[in-house]
This record gives structure tokens, sequence and C-alpha cells, in this order.
């Protein structure tokens, strides 16, 4: 249990007392930032109020693509189980969102029952009518992936302007509102079909400012040879830093995410590698939840703030009587200076302005005169919840972290590759020889003998300085070398032997071929003379 004090009067008669994180995000939300968005508006220009259910829901994933990139199929494979309302081919198939949930009876929820579920973070999707409402599902099925996330499938993006019109609503809005509440939005591309249609450029547009949460997966690579999947990725890349921007670039995952045989098997290794890292990345997303909430709250708070700023400024400029059309007209028109003004006053961070084209667009139908003065006092409590209540938050994350088993995401394709010798890299580098009766070392002992013998060895065993001399040939460094001699000095005592040494120029192989150095040193490798020792 969390409390903590303010310096004013309210808080000495009121401690604040949080039991979980998601408690105290909520009563933060609606005590000290939902007056200031409900007093300028904010919900008519940025994003619906949020609910308990938005700090309370599983991680969500939230699946991007043009036609047939692999989409439900992705999830298919995650899942091991076919979904209800799943649908897969070459042609567009899904033309709905389908959130894939957890529930302990398999069935289909359709949009206009689910968005008047207090228990399901959907509520706020009813503002899109009846049109999106009637393309929106929820797949529920008992599942143990589903136990720790959910996973939103989308309609494959088209291209051209009549299938952008046809759809009744605004598809790159709903997706925005999906980027602000998901913990991983994850873009799907087939390597076949790299080209960025206008819709999809515009659906990555809109994502903007969610950058952070983005991953690229780089689909049906198995279809491709080598030296083609190199030129493939970097069309990828190059394609997308026209349209994102941002210096960074963003982590493109290649593989083929189904279960059936590769077509090209070249690639296997680097198609598990990669398959390993997004799996890794996906199960992180429970253990990393709440500090998702939590980043995302400020972010909000943030724009809430400057909001209030941009609104009030309006306010203050229009007439209380004569030449409100011609005034606001003029405002909208000079809004890239009054957002320049706020940012001197107020120090604020260009970054944190909303688009000043879509700001212009929003402030077109509103009415000035509704607009509210500055109310320092709304100000100063978010200031005051971003100063200290969030601070305390922080600790009390970490406080859930500590305290709680490490949560993962279990089951499914996450099973297939943990453990056994499917594992990746099992067999290889420090594990190579695992299920070996006999020392793997002992291959190549002759080879590492010969050397060993001439570096004068006295009583069987050779000086670090002089093991040094021959270590240091491999180039490698210092460091790496060090951990190397941690790992073969198995008795501690300084010296190495014969056995000691052809394990240290073991493990200098495991690393010039590319492997990773194990932490501490494998059953497997440990000479056979010495393995009572250490048990």
């Amino acid at each position: 249990m969390f409390s903590w004090l303010g310096n004013d009067d309210r808080r000495k008669k009121d401690p604040e007392v949080f039991q979980t994180v998601s408690d105290g995000l909520k009563k933060l939300y609606k005590t000290k930032l939902l007056p200031l968005e409900e007093y300028y508006k904010f919900h008519e220009f940025h994003s619906p109020a949020l609910e308990d259910a938005d700090f309370d829901n599983k991680p969500m994933i939230l699946l991007v693509g043009q036609y047939s990139t692999g989409k439900t199929t992705f999830i298919r494979y995650l899942l091991e189980q076919d979904f209800p309302g799943m649908r897969i081919g070459p042609e567009p198939t899904t033309d709905s969102f389908i959130a894939v949930m957890q529930g302990e009876v398999e069935g289909v929820i359709p949009g206009n029952a689910l968005v008047v579920d207090p228990k399901k973070p959907f509520r706020k999707l009813n503002a899109f009518g009846n049109a999106f409402l009637n393309r929106f599902v929820c797949a529920q099925l008992p599942n143990p992936v589903l136990e720790s996330i959910s996973v939103i499938d989308t309609p494959g993006i088209l291209s051209g302007e009549k299938q952008r019109i046809s759809r009744g609503y605004d598809f790159a809005a709903v997706l925005e509102w999906f980027a602000e509440r998901v913990d991983r939005i994850i873009l799907l591309f087939d390597a076949h079909k790299l080209d960025i249609s206008d819709e999809f450029s515009e659906v990555i547009k809109a994502l903007k400012n969610h950058e952070d949460k983005m991953r690229v997966v780089l689909n049906k690579a198995d279809q491709i040879e080598t030296q083609q999947l190199m030129r493939v990725y970097g069309a990828l890349m190059w394609s997308l830093g026209k349209i994102v921007n941002t210096p960074e670039v963003i982590r493109v995952y290649i593989g083929s995410f189904w279960s059936h045989p590769l077509l090209i098997p070249d690639n296997r290794k680097l198609f598990e590698a990669e398959e390993q890292d997004l799996f890794r990345d996906i199960q992180s997303l429970p253990r990393n939840a709440a500090l998702r909430k939590l980043n995302d709250l400020i972010k909000r708070a943030r724009l809430a703030k400057v909001h209030a700023y941009i609104i009030s400024s309006l306010k203050k400029e229009m007439p209380s009587v004569f030449g409100k059309d011609n005034k606001k007209k003029e405002l909208i028109g000079s809004l890239g200076e009054i957002y320049a003004r706020i940012e001197r006053e107020h120090q604020i961070s260009p970054g944190d302005f909303p688009n000043l084209k879509k700001m212009q667009d929003l402030l077109q139908s509103q009415d000035f005169n509704r607009f509210q003065p500055l109310k320092s006092k709304l100000l100063e409590t978010v200031d005051e919840m971003l100063a200290h209540d969030i601070a305390h938050l922080m600790v009390l994350v970490r406080q859930e972290e500590t305290q709680k088993p490490i949560q993962m995401v279990k089951g499914g394709a996450f099973e297939g590759t943990q453990n056994g010798p499917f594992g990746h890299g099992y067999g290889e580098g420090a594990g190579e020889g695992i299920d070996d009766a006999d020392w793997v070392v002992a291959r190549d002992k002759p080879m590492y003998d010969e050397i060993f013998y001439t570096l004068s060895p006295v009583n069987g065993k050779i000086t670090g300085a002089n093991a040094k001399k021959e270590m240091v040939k491999s180039k490698l460094p210092n460091t790496v070398l060090g951990k190397i001699w941690k790992l073969a000095d198995i008795d501690k005592d300084g010296l190495l032997d014969d056995e000691e040494f052809a394990l240290a120029n073991h493990l200098i192989k495991v690393k010039l071929e590319g492997h990773e150095l194990p932490n501490d040193l494998p059953c497997h490798l440990i000479p056979p003379s010495k393995r009572k020792m250490t048990e």
C-alpha cells in the first residue's frame, strides 16, 4: 500500500491511498486531469474521456497492414488455434476490426453490444457511428496466450480513392483511437508487395506520436532468396524513412509467420533469431503494461495543458460584441503564431503541440464564444500531478514489479521454441555438444595441447601471463578474454592446466564464430576430471 501527503491543507486532511498503480491512475485522472479536459472541451478535439476499463484492460497488440500481408494468419500462428470470425485468403478477406480476447466460451460479440459493456475498453468507439460498429466485433475464446494479451485484427488497407470513401467511417481516426490505447502496433508488410498505398501512408501518419509502440514485420520472407531479401529489406527501410519522420529506425523483424514449411529454407537461422526477438518483445508487454499506461497518461496530461492554453488564448482574442466571425477566421489563420507565442510564454516544447492543420480544421466547426478563459487552478492541479503524484506512482510501479511474479505471455507459439532441441541456438556456440556423451572440447584438444606445451607449463599448469600471450592472438577485447579466463579457470587458482587451457580456446572459438558467451559455464563444458569439484 502506498500513501503520500501533499503540502496543501486538503491533502493533509485527506491523504491519498492507492492500493495499485491502476487505482492510482484512475483516481489521478478523474480528480486532476479530467476536470481540465472537460473545461476546455479536450474530448471534442483530441480523444474521448478515459474509463476504468482503459486502465484495467490487458495489454493489446494492434495489427495493421495492406491486404494479404498475413495479419489474420499471424494471429492464428500466435494462438495456434482458429478464432471465431477468422477468414484467410489472398483477396481482402478481413473487412472488420476484430478484437481477439480471452473468454470462457468461444463466440462473437457484435460491435453495438460491445460498446455498451463497461468491462471492455471500447465504449467510446460508439462515436464513430453504426457504419463502424457494423464492422467491429469481439472474438472470444479460451486460449493461454489471450490470458496475458489481446490482439486487434484490422481490415486490409487498400489503395485508391473509391475504396477509402466506401468504408463509411474515418478509418485513420479509428486506428488513431486504438493506437492511443494499445501497447504495441505491428505494421505487417508482404515481401512481394512493398508499395505503400495512399491510405497506408495516411494511416502511418495518423500513428504519429506513437512511434515508440511501433514495430514492423516483413512477412513471407521465406518466398524469396537471400540476395533478393537483402534488397527488399533495403527498399522497405527506404519507404518507411519517407513516411515515418524520425531519425531513429523502426525495428523490423524478418520472417515467415505461419505454420507451413519454408519455401526457401536458406535463411532458417535468421528467421528463428528474428522470431525469438519478436516473441521476447511481445512477452515483455504484460510486465511493462503499468508503466505504459503511466506514460500515456503523462503524454495526455501534457497535451491537455497545451490545449487549455490554446483555447484560452483564442477566447481572450475574441471581441465581446461585433466582428466575431471575421475574428474567428483571422485567429484560425494565425494559429501558428499563437502556437509560437504560447511556446515562448510558457516554455513549452514544440513537440507537445497538436498538429496545426488538424487543429485548424477542428476549430472551423467550434463556437469560440463557448470557450473558457484561463483557469490557473486547474492547470496548477495538473502540474502538481505531474510533479509529485506521478513520481510516487513510479515508485509503486517498481514495487509492484518486484512483488509480483514475472508476467510472461505463455501458450501457443510462445511454447514451441522455449525448451528442447528446437530452442533458438540449441546445440550451437556454447551449447554445442550438449547432448554428446563425450566432452565436446576433446575433439580439438590435441591441437590445443601442442600450443599448451610450448608455453612452459610447471607442474602441469601455465601462468596467467603465459596464457595471456597466446589468448590475445585471437584479437578479442580484454573484457571478453577476461570473461573467458574466469569461465575456464574452474578451480580458481590463477593457473590453467591442459583441460582448462583447451576449454579457454574452445570458448575463444565460440566467440569468434559470432556466438555469445554464457554467464556461467554449462555442465557439458566442464572437463570430466573437474565435474566432481563443481558439484
